[in-house]
């Protein structure tokens, strides 16, 4: 069994919780109710390979978003092979936000780059606001990114709803198979 801690990442009300609830089977909430430090589950579940369903046991921090926990998240990213980094399509301040959190999540893992995931949230609202965050403007911060840490593996970028489950699963599986090729080599 391959053992993939995970870390959910981003701004305050951006969907972590509402994320990782939803992976683990639990219904959706429209009720805010912020994480205070960090917060933890687990889950197994499988994977298809080349060589046929792999198990994966995902240890899942969800770590608070808000500035006045930074001191104390520094701890939780120790030994992470990876993270789902969650902004709010909505918001796109949440976005812009993004790059400080790929660099707390690089220098506190201790083991420097690793793969991640980016999600744009809220999939369901993007209809509500005037200039939503676009997949157009994620490619090209990934590329930003990409160039910026010598990333060398994909970055995958999907558009989830916890609210309707869209690509909640997919999630999680895709940061799989990157953190799974990534330790491959």
């Amino acid at each position: 069994m391959l053992l993939m801690k995970v870390c959910l990442l981003g701004d305050g009300a951006v969907g972590k919780t509402a994320l990782r609830e939803r992976y683990l089977g639990k219904q959706f909430s429209s009720g805010y109710v912020m994480t205070i430090g960090a917060d933890f589950a687990v889950k197994k579940t499988q994977i298809s390979t080349e060589e046929g369903k792999k198990s994966v046991k995902f240890q899942i921090w969800d770590l608070a978003g808000q500035p006045r926990f930074n001191s104390v998240r520094e701890l939780y990213y120790k030994g992470s092979h990876g993270g789902l980094l969650v902004f709010d399509i909505t918001r796109r301040d949440s976005f812009t936000n993004l790059s400080s959190w790929i660099e707390e999540l690089y220098r506190n893992s201790g083991r420097g780059i690793m793969p991640i995931t980016i999600l744009g949230n809220k999939v369901d609202l993007r209809n509500e606001v005037d200039d939503p965050v676009t997949p157009e403007d994620v490619q090209a911060y990934i590329e930003e990114i990409k160039g910026q840490y010598d990333i060398r593996f994909k970055v995958p970028y999907l558009e989830t709803s916890a609210k309707t489950g869209e690509n909640v699963d997919e999630s999680f599986t895709t940061l799989a198979h990157t953190i799974r090729n990534h330790l491959k080599k």
